[in-house]
């Protein structure tokens, strides 16, 4: 079977464009994680390492949970956005002036 190239062609991707777009979903990923737990850390840390009382214990560690959970999402969809955009050519027919 024959691969295409091309980006805007509407052929297949070509190996390197695959792998562009590998590494940018595991960087979006990584990123996202490191700082959901960073998140979590701060707003749930206090509650795991003092003796709390069971109301404030609960609503700290939920809602470092929940916050880490929304903090990935916006984080993972903001970086894959930005990659997306960058891919393309701010006009037709020129490259970009770093490549």
């Amino acid at each position: 079977m024959r691969e295409h190239g091309g980006t805007g062609t509407g052929g297949r991707r070509g190996q390197a464009e695959r792998d562009a777009i590998t590494v940018e979903i595991g960087y979006a990923v990584c990123s996202a994680a490191f700082a959901a737990a960073v998140v979590f850390g701060a707003v749930a840390g206090p509650a795991l390492l003092f003796a709390l009382p069971g109301a404030v214990d609960t609503v700290l560690v939920r809602g470092g949970g929940v916050l880490a959970g929304v903090l990935f999402a916006v984080r993972t969809v903001s970086v894959l956005v930005r990659y997306r955009r960058a891919a393309q050519p701010s006009q037709p027919g020129r490259t970009s002036p770093d490549s």
